[in-house]
C-alpha cells in the first residue's frame, strides 16, 4: 500500500511507498473521481515485466483513509468477470460460464465475452467517485457524458441480434455500489433514454456486478439484474 503524491498525465502516479517515491502506471486513463488524489491511500501491484517502464500499477484508491478501496483498473475487471464466470459465481446471468470466449466480434462491433449464445459486454465507470461519499453517486450531465457512447454502441449491437441470441450490458464497481441511478428525465436526455429503452426492448439485458478489494483480492459481493430501470 502506498499514497498518491500526484497524476501528472493519464498513464502515470506518482505514489510514495515506505518512504520511497515510485512512478507508476494508472491503469486507468479517464477522469477517476471529482475529488483530488493527492494524499490517498492506495494499492498497488507489482509487474515483473522487464519490457514495461513502471514496475508498478496503481490498482485501487480508497477515499475513506484505507478504510475501503475503489478498484480503478477497468482492463483487471474483465479477469475478475471472466474468472466468476468460469467458476459459476454468476450465474443467474449467464450459465455454462466455463465456455465464456473474450472480444467477439459481431457486425462492426466488438463485446467483450461471449457465452453460448449471450454476448456480454463490460463497463467500469469511475467519473462519478465523491471524497464525501464514493458510493457512486452522480448528477445528470456526468451520468449522461459517461453513457452516451456506450448506449449508441448497445443499439447498434440490438439491431443485429438474431432471435436466438442475447445481449448483456454489465456495468461493474470495484465497490460495493448502491443501485445505479438513471437521470432524471430532460429534453438533453431524452435522445439517450431513447436510445437505452430501445436497447432494452431489443433484447440486451442490464446487470450490476458490485466486487470488493483489498490488499488480499477481489471477491464477488452481490449482482443483480437493473434492466427494468431504463424501460
Amino acid at each position: 500500500m502506498g499514497s498518491i503524491i500526484m497524476r501528472p498525465n493519464r498513464f502515470i502516479m506518482y505514489v510514495k511507498k515506505d518512504g520511497t517515491t515510485l512512478q507508476c502506471h494508472c491503469p486507468n486513463t479517464g477522469k477517476i473521481g471529482n475529488t483530488p488524489l493527492g494524499g490517498l491511500p492506495c494499492l498497488l501491484s507489482r509487474s515483473h515485466d522487464k519490457k514495461r517502464k513502471t514496475n508498478y500499477t496503481v490498482e485501487a484508491i480508497s477515499f475513506d483513509k484505507a478504510k475501503s478501496f475503489v478498484g480503478i483498473n477497468q482492463n483487471a475487471v474483465n479477469r475478475y468477470v471472466e474468472y466468476f464466470f468460469k467458476n459459476g459465481f454468476l450465474e443467474k446471468i449467464a450459465s455454462n460460464g466455463h465456455s465464456i470466449l473474450r472480444e467477439q466480434k459481431v457486425g462492426n462491433a466488438k463485446l467483450d465475452f461471449k457465452i453460448g449464445h449471450t454476448y456480454i459486454e463490460v463497463k467500469t465507470p469511475l467519473k462519478f467517485l465523491m471524497l464525501s461519499n464514493h458510493q457512486g453517486q452522480c448528477g445528470d450531465k456526468e451520468c449522461l457524458t459517461s453513457y452516451d457512447r456506450l448506449v449508441r454502441h448497445m443499439t447498434e449491437l440490438a439491431e443485429r441480434l438474431r432471435e436466438h441470441e442475447n445481449a448483456i450490458l454489465l456495468t461493474c464497481f470495484v465497490y460495493n455500489a448502491p443501485m445505479f441511478q438513471v437521470p432524471t428525465p430532460t429534453k438533453k436526455n431524452k435522445i439517450i433514454r431513447d436510445a437505452v429503452q430501445h436497447a432494452a426492448r431489443s433484447g440486451v439485458k442490464m446487470w450490476q456486478v458490485n466486487m470488493h478489494i483489498d490488499m488480499y483480492g477481489v471477491k464477488l459481493l452481490k449482482y443483480f439484474e437493473i434492466t427494468h430501470l431504463f424501460l
